[in-house]
């Protein structure tokens, strides 16, 4: 997308060439309105746009920003998630964005390897450290406790991703922005984020590496709510992995990977607006 104004009456555009289609692959229309009260001069880093890299293509999206106003979008140089600026004064801020998005999938390998230290890609290896919300030095002991004597690979992953599932139960309004993954596993409750953050603590304190990914997706149960799951890198590729069990990983269209939420917050606010709706939804294509 080009970094000129969203006008409302005159939406931007892009339309991405078509990849072939492979065997796998599946259509996602996204539809994500955002509306906010803002009472002063404030900025605006929104993550919202559909990844256009790894299993997925965006074939065409349009934003539109009510009133118009000056936008900026730019891409995370390593992993291609991209950022939108806005800057608003006071008054009402309303985003729609819309998308079509090309998702092909691999064959799950459930006989996939851990990969050795050793042989990790350098730019995987930072996705084994502890980070602000993901303290796996201080779970090591509870990992190992756990998880040490599961067969290596995608079955000890698995072992982890189910006993998230019996042990924490998912209650709306358990967490904050604050809540950490040492948090979450001491208070057993939390939301996909504290799912997400404790699958990926385990797993780098069990020496493999992980990370959060957020997204697009559907289910039933609570409303409508961007979605955080984690993937693991097994046998050479990242592996998407759902604690939560709400939606199926497959049919989620990501929007942003990094280390913790502070890498993936669909919205960081600088000034004093309130979000006063929120609707990201996302259909498979008919």
């Amino acid at each position: 997308m080009s970094d000129t104004a969203a006008v409302a009456a005159a939406p931007q555009v892009e339309t991405f060439a078509p990849p072939p289609t492979a065997q796998g692959a599946s259509i996602f229309d996204v539809d994500c309105a955002l509306s906010y009260q803002v009472n002063g001069p404030t900025d605006f880093l929104f993550q919202i746009h559909a990844l256009n890299a790894m299993d997925q293509q965006v074939l065409s999206e349009s934003l539109v920003i009510t009133p118009p106003l000056p936008v900026h979008v730019f891409a995370d140089p390593t992993v291609h998630h991209r950022f939108l600026r806005v800057h608003a004064d006071a008054g009402q801020v309303e985003l729609r964005y819309l998308a079509r998005v090309q998702r092909t999938l691999d064959p799950v390998d459930l006989m996939a390897p851990e990969v050795p230290i050793a042989d990790l890609p350098d730019e995987v290896l930072h996705n084994l450290m502890p980070t602000r919300y993901c303290e796996s030095d201080l779970l090591s002991r509870t990992a190992q406790n756990l998880f040490a004597s599961a067969p290596a690979g995608h079955a000890r992953v698995q072992a982890v991703v189910d006993w998230i599932h019996a042990n924490i139960e998912y209650r709306i309004g358990s967490s904050q922005a604050t809540t950490t993954a040492r948090d979450v596993y001491l208070q057993r409750a939390g939301v996909c984020r504290d799912f997400a953050h404790l699958g990926v603590t385990f797993c780098r304190a069990l020496n493999i590496p992980a990370r959060l990914v957020v997204g697009y997706s559907k289910f039933d149960e609570p409303p409508p709510d961007f979605h955080a799951v984690f993937e693991v890198y097994l046998g050479g590729r990242w592996v998407l992995f759902d604690a939560t069990r709400m939606a199926p990983v497959d049919e989620l269209v990501r929007i942003a990977v990094g280390r913790d939420a502070k890498d993936v917050a669909f919205a960081t606010i600088f000034g004093p607006a309130t979000m006063i709706a929120m609707s990201p939804l996302v259909e498979r294509a008919a």
